[in-house]
């Protein structure tokens, strides 16, 4: 195939993967990003969004190999090592705040986890977005409070807004707009299947009641 043939054909693909994960289509998407690879594999932002795609059903092994080729391809090595950061053995200050505070207040380990998870989730989900340095303790504490008060909603552990900013010192709007930022990322809704850590997940019981609907709405339709 023509080069030229080839990389419009990708850029098409690339689009299609895109609309596919909007609607949380994400087999769809991750076929779309693999064939826009296989026709132009130099191409940096093909392999993001395959991590991205991966990241979002918790494949994390495919993810961070998906990453590793994005970092390779990467020019802007600002961004890159963003990334190469999330190899580190060590936590972050974010992590750290979450780690240190969470377990703290009442707070079940596998939630901690939840928001780490879901910490890691968000700094792939923004993709090239910038991420404001993290580095400072301020930003990172009012990361790790929104992370937590997100958490603790996902898993019906809820604290207020002025609790949680007391513990980790911020301002409590701060957490809030944090907070939204990260629904709106990583599309983050009531007992979310990624982040939720009790022993029955309360959706299921919606699934099942959809279920039973369903087969009765057949069977009610059927003349016999």
């Amino acid at each position: 195939m023509n080069t030229s043939i080839a990389e419009s054909r990708a850029t098409h693909l690339c689009e299609i993967g895109l609309a596919h994960y909007q609607a949380w289509e994400i087999e769809e998407a991750i076929d779309a990003f693999r064939d826009a690879i296989e026709l132009d594999a130099m191409q940096p932002d093909y392999h993001l969004h395959l991590a991205q795609a991966y990241a979002r059903i918790g494949n994390y092994e495919s993810m961070r190999q998906s990453l590793g080729n994005f970092m390779f391809l990467e020019p802007d090595r600002t961004l890159s090592e963003r990334f190469e950061a999330m190899f580190s053995s060590g936590l972050d200050l974010v992590e750290q705040k979450l780690t240190d505070v969470m377990p703290e207040h009442r707070v079940p380990l596998l939630v901690v986890g939840a928001a780490l998870q879901m910490w890691m989730d968000f700094q792939v989900a923004i993709g090239r977005r910038p991420l404001v340095d993290v580095d400072s303790s301020p930003v990172a504490a009012n990361w790790a409070a929104a992370l937590d008060y997100t958490a603790r909603k996902v898993n019906i552990h809820d604290a207020s807004l002025e609790e949680i900013a007391l513990w980790y010192v911020v301002n409590p709007h701060s957490v809030a707009a944090n907070h939204r930022v990260l629904v709106d990322t990583l599309d983050v809704m009531p007992c979310d299947y990624r982040y939720f850590r009790g022993p029955q997940n309360p959706l299921d019981k919606l699934v099942e009641a959809a279920i039973v609907l369903e087969t009765l709405e057949e069977r009610f339709a059927r003349v016999e």
